[in-house]
């Protein structure tokens, strides 16, 4: 039951709006639990224990932590500072063997069944070249729904609570649907603890404008899903699954296409879980800020999957940064090296533990852990260049916030996302060397000289929806980075107005959409890791 499919927009999501708000507020939040664990039993029947496996000791990990730290707060007061330090000593070691033992549970969990065949085959491989004995088991593994996100959000939660940000919820009914809640189980948005949790227990009556303005996100996410993404599928499928057969040009084309493709497919997501979580009154955080506006892969990421980027950044890169040893290690950097290379030692290594780490989370392969690597050696250059860039262009006299080479800066990082998608896609490194080299030196036109361009998965008029929907979709971006919404605008014009934008996006949808005949239902990338 996909976001975009029919069955989950009109007699799943309907029914469960028609059973919340018939229901007396307390219950409420009971009703958003039981259709959270039916959404998933609908979608993954068979892996729905693994949620529950994740949920029960992450609640009772918190709970632990809430005695072990109110255990201190009590035994303090009869101890001098001496006693005090020695006992917040032995309280933090305590703490951190919780945390330990719940990750190692959560996180062996995910690794074992999403990252074992990956290992196993690899170690095997090894083995070999020296005898064929003793070799791992093959197993065959079901990736339960959503694992990478709900894992991601119980262990922010449990560090939240370790780090004394807020005290473990004794509901774990609360910290059930917390991690369960059924718009974002399937691809996100990465939520905190203090951000929803208590938005969804509140079980507030849908209102007239959460209803209209979570349809409008709906609408527009189908827009975006339908018409441009959907309809882009069958072209880069076949470019990229027999990129062997196809000229440099084409190549290109394909991964420009699969990077408008994973854009309008994610960001379209985001917009109907944001919009099916809105007509409960819930707010989830944006995953999303315009990030083909970016005037640097660094300003990519910060607008690309925030949610993700967040966690990472507060989870793993401050952990690095701030690590007691990297500070010595700083310290003795400036003493002997310099100060600029004292400062950049630990960003460089807590942004290599970022970038491995988001790697491999996208998915089990040399590919992903690669791809997490393109990004590091492009962040990891620009800082070590970020003093002779900004010596040249005061050299030049170059206005660096001047409209032009704004404009430069965005299609230098728009192009090195398209190759960092394009490895994404490939099947394999391999595949994407090949790849890029036929694109630097396979010139040739092809098959798009002679046309068959347009017989490669979709046709000529695909093309033009593709393109059609690109222009709508930045004329809204360029406004909304400009700092108007839209949606507040519609919002204010009369009914007749009003009702003309939302129909004309309504047969944007049935008429320029992807569906039917001749179209398989295309499943949401996101939603495999």
């Amino acid at each position: 039951m996909a976001y975009s499919s029919i069955v989950y927009l009109l007699p799943f999501l309907g029914a469960v709006l028609l059973l919340y708000n018939s229901m007396p507020r307390k219950f409420r939040w009971c009703v958003l639990l039981l259709a959270s664990y039916v959404f998933y039993w609908l979608n993954s029947p068979s892996t729905l224990i693994f949620l529950l496996l994740s949920t029960v000791p992450v609640y009772f990990a918190g709970i632990f932590l809430n005695k072990i730290q109110d255990g201190f707060e009590l035994s303090k007061k009869a101890l001098d500072k001496e006693g005090k330090k020695k006992l917040r000593g032995v309280i933090g070691w305590q703490k951190k063997a919780v945390c330990a033992c719940t990750f190692l549970f959560i996180f062996g969990l995910l690794a074992f069944l999403k990252y074992y065949p990956f290992v196993s085959e690899n170690i095997n491989h090894f083995l070999g070249l020296f005898s064929e004995k003793h070799m791992l088991p093959k197993l065959k593994m079901i990736l339960p729904l959503g694992i990478s996100y709900y894992t991601l959000q119980a262990a922010g939660y449990i560090i939240d609570v370790y780090r004394g940000k807020y005290r473990a919820d004794k509901h774990i009914g609360k910290v059930a649907l917390f991690l369960s809640f059924f718009p974002q189980i399937v691809e996100g948005p990465i939520a905190r603890f203090d951000q929803t949790a208590d938005q969804l227990m509140e079980g507030n009556r849908t209102t007239y404008k959460n209803l209209t303005w979570g349809a409008q996100l709906i609408l527009w996410g189908l827009f975006k899903k339908m018409v441009v993404a959907d309809r882009a599928n069958p072209f880069v499928a076949e470019v990229f699954g027999n990129y062997t057969e196809h000229s440099g040009a084409v190549l290109l084309m394909g991964g420009i296409l699969f990077t408008v493709q994973i854009y309008m497919e994610f960001s379209g997501c985001m917009d109907i879980v944001i919009g099916s979580a809105q007509m409960f009154g819930v707010a989830l955080p944006k995953n999303f800020a315009r990030p083909f506006f970016a005037v640097s892969v660094n300003d990519f990421w910060r607008r690309w999957h925030i949610t993700l980027g967040a966690w990472l950044r507060d989870y793993v890169f401050y952990s690095v940064s701030l690590s007691k040893g990297f500070g010595k290690l700083s310290k003795k950097a400036k003493e002997k090296l310099s100060p600029f290379l004292g400062a950049l030692i630990p960003s460089a290594a807590a942004l290599f533990c970022v970038w491995f780490c988001n790697g491999i989370w996208h998915g089990a392969g040399w590919k992903y852990l690669a791809y997490g690597m393109y990004y590091y050696l492009i962040m990891l250059l620009g800082m070590l260049l970020e003093p002779l860039f900004t010596k040249g262009t005061s050299l030049l006299h170059l206005n660096r916030e001047g409209n032009g080479f704004r404009v430069v800066r965005i299609l230098r990082t728009c192009i090195l996302v398209v190759g960092g998608m394009t490895l994404f896609r490939a099947e394999s490194v391999g595949a994407f060397g090949a790849m890029l080299l036929r694109i630097f030196t396979d010139f040739a036109p092809g098959t798009v000289a002679d046309g068959t361009l347009l017989h490669l998965g979709i046709d000529g008029w695909d093309f033009i929806a593709i393109a059609g929907g690109c222009v709508v979709v930045l004329i809204v971006s360029m406004i909304q980075e400009k700092g108007y919404s839209l949606r507040e605008t519609v919002a204010a014009q009369n009914i007749v107005l009003r009702w003309a934008v939302y129909f004309a996006l309504i047969f944007a949808v049935v008429i320029f959409g992807a569906y039917g005949p001749g179209y398989d239902q295309v499943a949401f990338i996101y939603g495999q890791f």
